[in-house]
């Protein structure tokens, strides 16, 4: 069962990553004055998009990571949950 879920990952990935699309994170107004400013000469807007999808995926990304890590820390296996002889102390 675990190999079936570790190809149906691979898979997902290898096909989401095949499939490329345009993906615009602008506003309306920002998109027009980038576009403006490479049509008169200036490149600054170029790296307009990137760098927000950029900064948009940045957070996503770490709380991914910090989540992954959090989990392979504190999971269990086999533990045994028998606390019928033992006294709780709730102080």
């Amino acid at each position: 069962m675990r190999t079936l879920k570790l190809i149906l990952v691979g898979f997902v990935f290898i096909f989401s990553s095949l499939i490329s699309t345009e993906l615009s994170a602008q506003c309306s107004m920002c998109a027009l004055n980038a576009e403006n400013s490479v049509q008169n000469g200036n490149n600054q807007g170029k790296g307009l998009n990137n760098g927000i999808l950029y900064l948009l995926a940045a957070p996503y990304l770490a709380m991914a990571g910090v989540g992954f890590l959090w989990y392979k820390k504190y999971r269990r296996k086999n533990v045994n949950l028998n606390i019928k002889d033992s006294k709780i102390n709730l102080n």
